[in-house]
């Protein structure tokens, strides 16, 4: 990203390559990959440094739209404080549908917990759908089903629920966030902890 600094202040910004006009004299768009960063300063093109210091996990947070600033030689683009979601879904109001806005208990702003609920929910019947024809056969047949799958198929419920009951906890987005940060540097698809495993027999 570069900026074009005029009298001191950003005047224009351009997120990719592209033809501009600089006082009287047009410059093609290769100008921003072939001139060194000296040659187009000389002519008011800034490369611009990405300040992400206010800058939030947009699953949890509304970031602002970035603002540029010229000073101290570079020309540096800021966002500034972000808003957290809310953590539960935000309906309409009765005033609002008054007001045209929506009809009343419709979801205004959807939460960011509602959906983590739902994963989990999706997880456990991932695993318990495929085994599931064991507890109807035995239904059925007035049979059994194996100890280890039962204590599989148990163990499946607990580690939702215990899931479940994690993020329902929650006060904020923050703390929301706070289950999901992982220590391996590639994290495990299932949400606070793996599910126990899938019996071989």
């Amino acid at each position: 990203m570069w900026a074009l600094v005029e009298s001191g202040s950003v005047s224009k910004v351009y997120t990719q390559p592209k033809s501009i006009t600089v006082g009287d004299i047009q410059y093609p768009s290769n100008i921003f990959m072939l001139w060194t960063s000296s040659e187009l300063e000389a002519i008011g093109i800034y490369e611009v440094v990405i300040d992400n210091t206010n800058y939030k996990d947009p699953e949890y947070y509304i970031n602002t739209n970035q603002s540029f600033a010229f000073g101290s030689g570079k020309v540096t683009a800021t966002y500034g404080t972000a808003t957290a979601r809310p953590l539960d879904n935000v309906l309409f109001t009765a005033q609002d549908e008054t007001d045209g806005l929506g009809k009343e208990g419709d979801v205004k702003q959807p939460g960011v917990r509602p959906p983590k609920l739902v994963i989990v929910n999706q997880q456990a019947y991932g695993l318990l759908q495929p085994n599931d024809w064991m507890v109807v056969k035995a239904t059925e047949t007035s049979g059994t089903v194996a100890s280890d799958w039962t204590t599989y198929r148990a163990a499946v419920r607990t580690a939702a629920n215990d899931m479940r009951t994690k993020i329902n906890a929650v006060s904020d987005v923050d703390a929301l966030a706070a289950l999901y940060v992982y220590n391996d540097a590639t994290p495990p698809v299932r949400p606070l902890g793996e599910f126990p495993n899938v019996p071989t027999s």
